[in-house]
């Protein structure tokens, strides 16, 4: 059984449209034990988001506020879009300062990565890429090994998960920072201060109902901006949703992966299952990470998390800067 925990809730992008999904969510969480905290965010409703951009902020600015108890997991509700214009009113120096010594962990994906993203880079905290209230926790079915692993990832200082790869793969063993999440909200943030600079990193991507062509340019941006050629490797997660149009001539998601394979010097997988899809990992954002590729098996290891954040002066330089 899980440890008992403090789970507040928190939404920085969408509204919660399914309210019976959120109810679902909810009740399961209790009747594990945990005590659900700020559960009055499913209620806000502004345009298609979760409450105006100053009541999101504030979701996550609380944290900062050395007044209000720290739980022991902030959660996103669900994704969508919303969370880039949060990233300016964020009090990093504050969350940076209360991170240093707690457990406390934020979880989420999709749109959430901005946020993940713009916390590590300006205030070294870590977080996990995983399931949300509605999308993971709220459905009619819950997925067992969702469930499972992401308690798994929370209660212990390691983890690991492995696949078969879908397409032939040489053996690989490497070692690097884990990183990543949704391909579009890593691409929003290229050029600014809130996107991490990882050398030597492994990097995980995921994304939804885009179409071919678009992930291929999106992975562009990223290769062109320097950024996929400092990695060790990059993780392909669920890629679906794509519609193939007449104009597409035949072109697909595998050929724009296969077009993209020929210029990146990278070792591209695929096959791990995260982000989106109703099945899905937990990996940590900012942790140590080691890949390893033996005969068309992945493994892929994650520890030292427990306390993923800078310590010390380095917390706050990034904070102040």
């Amino acid at each position: 059984m899980p440890k008992r925990l403090d789970i507040r809730l928190i939404a920085p992008s969408g509204y919660a449209e399914d309210r019976a999904a959120c109810q679902r969510g909810i009740e399961r969480l209790q009747a594990a034990g945990h005590t659900i905290l700020g559960d009055g965010v499913v209620d806000r409703v502004a345009l298609r988001f979760a409450g105006s951009d100053a009541e999101r902020a504030a979701d996550i600015n609380a944290l900062a506020d050395p007044d209000t108890a720290l739980p022991d997991v902030a959660m996103a509700i669900c994704g969508g879009y919303g969370a880039i214009a949060l990233l300016e009113d964020i009090d990093y120096a504050g969350l940076a300062a209360r991170f240093r010594e707690s457990s406390c962990v934020f979880v989420g994906h999709g749109d959430f990565t901005a946020i993940q993203c713009a916390l590590h880079a300006k205030a070294g905290i870590g977080s996990l890429h995983g399931p949300m209230l509605v999308p993971d926790f709220g459905p009619a079915y819950l997925r067992e090994s969702t469930w499972r692993h992401f308690w798994q990832t929370i209660q212990e200082p390691r983890t690991e998960m492995g696949w078969i790869c879908t397409e032939p793969q040489p053996d690989v063993q490497v070692e690097g920072t884990l990183w990543g999440g949704n391909l579009s909200a890593l691409c929003s943030l290229l050029g600014t201060p809130y996107l991490p600079s990882f050398d030597g990193g492994i990097l995980y991507l995921e994304e939804t109902g885009e179409q071919a062509y678009r992930v291929e340019r999106m992975l562009y941006e990223l290769k062109l901006a320097g950024v996929l050629d400092r990695q060790r490797a990059i993780l392909l997660g669920g890629l679906g949703g794509q519609r193939v149009s007449e104009y597409d001539n035949g072109y697909d998601l595998d050929h724009a992966l296969e077009r993209f394979r020929r210029i990146c010097d990278v070792p591209m997988l695929r096959g791990l299952v995260f982000g989106h899809g109703p099945d899905k990992w937990t990996i940590p954002f900012g942790a140590k990470g080691m890949l390893r590729v033996v005969g068309g098996t992945a493994t892929l290891s994650a520890f030292g998390y427990a306390h993923t954040g800078m310590t010390g002066a380095g917390a706050a330089r990034r904070a102040d800067g």
